[in-house]
């Protein structure tokens, strides 16, 4: 049951308020004046607030103000007797959520209300789904390794630095390229990534700079590119080391000079997306064979993060295969296993050729085929398969 709290000095008005909104079912708590307001704010969990503006000690302005610092989340409605534009752009402005005036319309009280409360379950299921997505992108292990990459994402995120993350397939680059983008200034914008393995080299331009309506013969529309989507956030370039030369020249330009032009166009864009990069190749290998251009590595490689292998980091096995084991089961809706000790130090003899992605993939082959405790002989009998 929605939870709400009208500030209001007037009794009538408290009184008139709370029987409406308890008549629609919803619970009804009340504060005499704006202090005690504040006070019932600070310590009880509520859905919405009512609050007058004329009140003695503390207006609702005043009020307002500290609700937001309180808790922004929650919808606050001014009420007021005496309800001017002026009144309401002014509280809108410092956060309020909606302003009705003395005597509230019945009819328009209930759907401000029922507006304002969808608002905060909606503004709730965004803060639920970001903590799963954030805890299925988390960041396992205790290796020194690890816990190096962790500082330097701490140091290196608040800035727009470009990063290149550099390691074999299936190490995690593409979880460090997120949490940087994640505990960056751009994290409000979006992270748009770029598989430059996956797209032909002919049409890599049109899906970073985007093209002009009929720029060639598929081009029926005109159509944004990465680097126009991610301005003002991230950037991320995965397998920057299979881009053809031709691609490398025009992404070279657009670090240069935050600018990009469409393809079949001739008007200038400017674009400010922060670029991170991520290879699996040894760029510096490739700028020898001619394959990749030393000056773009060298606008790409401001800082430079190498994510190593799971045999480098064996240690991680055990809170590795704990956490997968853990996830698959509940996606699965059964049970959690677990892991004989013996089950582990088998897990750890592996050669890892696929790293993380490859130990995941076993920890939910294991789960299928095993029983509810996992030996050392289904790791040796599945594991491999």
């Amino acid at each position: 049951m929605p939870k709400i709290l009208i500030i209001d000095d007037e009794r009538a008005i408290r009184s008139t308020l709370k029987e409406i909104l308890a008549y629609e079912k919803f619970d009804v708590d009340e504060a005499v004046d704006g202090a005690e307001g504040v006070k019932k704010a600070e310590t009880g969990d509520y859905d919405l607030i009512l609050c007058d503006i004329k009140m003695p000690k503390m207006d609702g302005m005043e009020v307002l103000n500290k609700l937001m610092q309180i808790n922004p989340d929650i919808p606050v409605v001014m009420i007021s007797g005496h309800g001017t534009i002026d009144n309401a752009v002014d509280a809108i402005r410092k956060g309020a959520y909606d302003f009705i005036s003395k005597p509230p319309d019945l009819n328009r009280l209930l759907v401000t209300v029922r507006n304002a409360l969808d608002r905060t379950s909606l503004v709730q299921e965004t803060k639920t789904l970001k903590k799963k997505i954030a805890k299925a992108h988390d960041m396992i292990g205790e290796d020194p390794s690890i816990r190096k990459i962790k500082e330097m994402i701490e140091r290196v995120a608040p800035t727009d630095a470009r990063v290149l993350i550099t390691g074999s397939n299936g190490t995690g680059k593409e979880l460090v390229a997120r949490w940087i983008h994640e505990k960056s200034n751009r994290s409000a914008s979006a992270l748009i990534e770029v598989n430059c393995a996956a797209i032909p080299s002919e049409l890599i331009e049109s899906e970073l700079f985007g093209h002009e309506k009929g720029a060639f013969t598929s081009a029926i529309k005109q159509r944004i590119g990465k680097f126009e989507q991610a301005s003002g956030g991230t950037l991320f370039l995965d397998e920057i080391g299979d881009m053809s030369l031709s691609a490398q020249a025009k992404v070279l330009r657009a670090l240069q000079e935050n600018k990009i032009t469409r393809v079949g166009g001739e008007k200038e864009i400017v674009v400010t997306p922060r670029v991170i990069a991520a290879t699996n190749k040894d760029l510096k290998k490739e700028i020898e064979k001619g394959n990749f251009r030393e000056d773009l590595y060298h606008r790409l490689s401001v800082i430079v993060i190498e994510v190593p292998s799971l045999n480098e980091r064996n240690s991680d096995i055990p809170l590795l295969a704990d956490h997968f084991i853990k996830e698959i089961c509940n996606d699965y809706g059964m049970p959690v296993k677990t892991f004989a000790p013996e089950a582990i130090k088998e897990l750890q003899k592996i050669n890892w050729t696929g790293n993380i992605r490859e130990l995941r993939n076993v920890v939910e082959r294991l789960v299928i085929l095993s029983d509810k405790k996992i030996t050392d002989k289904d790791v040796k009998s599945f594991a491999s398969k």
